[in-house]
């Protein structure tokens, strides 16, 4: 059976026989699926959660929104 894995930066699936492993030092092990992840992580350093079209960023916005809209419940009940 063939092992499916995710991208490291968008978190999207990785057809088997394509993508890019990256090997650090330390022996930590990412997985891309497009060339413009490796970018975004490897050379410009950026952090998935702040990039807008990765699953991170929408998961955090999603986790964001329903924690404000606890909060505004929670004020309404106390009126």
């Amino acid at each position: 059976m063939v092992e499916t894995r995710k991208c490291s930066f968008c978190g999207q699936d990785i057809p088997p026989g394509t993508g890019k492993m990256y090997v650090k030092k330390d022996g930590t092990v990412y997985y891309f699926d497009a060339n413009r992840c490796y970018k975004n992580m490897i050379l410009l350093k950026r952090v998935p959660r702040t990039t807008k079209w990765t699953q991170k960023a929408h998961d955090e916005k999603d986790a964001r929104l329903k924690n404000e809209r606890a909060k505004a419940e929670a004020a309404k009940a106390k009126e």
